[in-house]
């Protein structure tokens, strides 16, 4: 046998996820032809990078998976268990005083048993300074 059979191959991923490759402009595979400049994966690509601020996105996903786990332990269950409890961080941010957004607050989590006092005023540290994702404007695309 040759020392090509003996490899190993790493494992296929999953059958939804992709993976994309930028190539140069104009080059394309033998099969496919060349890459033209309407190809909506790469503009959807590119729209998501102008349109937010990455930074922002990723403060606002850690803070919501904060938020999640939380009231999971508040709640004292799972995500899939846990009656539905919508905090808008849009909305408190649209709110002036932190005494308003905390009765917001304490508004939603009515139904929780437990003292809520803590994530309440840990929530509104977190935000503070944060902005309202609002939808942006195009430049120049």
């Amino acid at each position: 046998m040759s020392a090509a059979s003996t490899e190993t191959s790493a494992p296929l991923p999953a059958a939804g996820s992709r993976v994309f490759f930028q190539a140069a402009p104009g080059v394309g595979c033998v099969a496919s032809g060349p890459i033209t400049g309407d190809d909506p994966v790469q503009k959807k690509q590119g729209k998501v990078t102008v349109k937010y601020d990455r930074k922002e996105l990723r403060k606002r996903l850690v803070l919501e998976e904060w938020i999640i786990e939380q009231l999971s332990e508040l709640y004292d269950c799972e995500e899939e268990e846990m009656p539905e409890v919508e905090i808008d961080i849009d909305d408190l941010l649209e709110v002036n005083s932190d005494d308003e957004r905390a009765i917001k607050l304490q508004e939603s989590l009515i139904d929780c048993y437990k003292p809520t006092e803590d994530f309440v005023r840990e929530l509104l540290g977190r935000i503070r300074g944060m902005r309202k994702l609002s939808a942006p404007t195009k430049k120049g695309l």
